[in-house]
């Protein structure tokens, strides 16, 4: 079958986050948090060990098992690793407290790794489906959508799929299925390109898709725990540079390599 479809991974793929920005990111989410609680007199001194202490709590219980939850759960673990009873809360003050722990990488924005832009422009000037898979971590799907529109990125992607809305994260199968229904493609017409090679490669050629192995120069923080998984992977492509993706998809596609613009 011919190329109808590329879909992307999202963090180190995409997006970036070096470790001054992770670092700005904790402490606005932090700051947040704790405004919201010193607002209804409630303890916050113990936030930097809850915020580490929530991230391990949902590796082990969720993430570990490639399954996800709505950013409001992260909240409960949190409220718990800091000796309060979510359930005595109301729902104007959990909303309040997701707003904060969810919307930081809002205001401190990842950065847009080279060639990003350029590469979705020129899959799009050969009309092919874009689509895009994040398992999502502390930033949900409805942060990471404003996100992509403040990064000028939005508008190149045709389906958005993110992990804490759909449930389950890559390599599940369910997750490649969300994304291949809302191309509208068959899963041998798409290639899915990702910086892991486990989560991305091997997930979406489980499916039938190509897996290209993307390997930057450098790497943020936004990186999966390691998987010791005991398979060979062998991609069907690997690229150190995004816009190398434009004459992979030509070649896919059987035509001349065009010169990108």
């Amino acid at each position: 079958m011919t190329l109808k479809a590329v879909a992307f991974d999202l963090w180190e793929t995409l997006i970036t986050n070096a470790p001054e920005v992770s670092e700005r990111q904790k402490n606005l989410r932090n700051e947040r948090l704790a405004g919201v609680l010193r607002a209804r007199g409630l303890p916050f001194d113990a936030l930097e060990h809850a915020h580490h202490a929530t991230w391990n709590r949902c590796q082990e219980l969720y993430w570990s098992e490639d399954r996800d939850v709505p950013c409001r759960v992260q909240i409960e673990h949190l409220l718990e690793a800091l000796d309060l009873d979510p359930a005595s809360f109301d729902e104007e003050l959990l909303a309040r407290l997701e707003h904060a722990y969810a919307t930081a990488a809002i205001d401190v924005l990842p950065e847009v790794l080279p060639g990003a832009r350029e590469t979705l422009r020129e899959l799009k000037a050969r009309e092919l489906r874009i689509g895009l898979i994040s398992n999502t971590g502390r930033t949900p799907g409805y942060a990471l959508r404003e996100i992509l529109d403040r990064l000028g990125l939005a508008q190149s992607i045709d389906v958005m799929v993110f992990s804490n809305e759909h449930g389950v994260c890559k390599p599940r199968p369910s997750i490649f299925e969300e994304l291949r229904r809302g191309l509208e493609v068959a899963f041998e017409e798409i290639v899915f390109v990702g910086d892991n090679l486990y989560v991305d490669v091997h997930g979406a050629r489980a499916c039938g898709m190509r897996g290209v192995h993307f390997q930057p120069e450098t790497r943020g923080t936004a990186i999966a725990p390691h998987v010791d998984h005991g398979l060979e992977i062998v991609p069907d492509g690997i690229v150190t540079s995004l816009i190398d993706i434009v004459s992979f998809a030509d070649r896919c596609i059987g035509i001349a390599i065009l010169p990108t613009r």
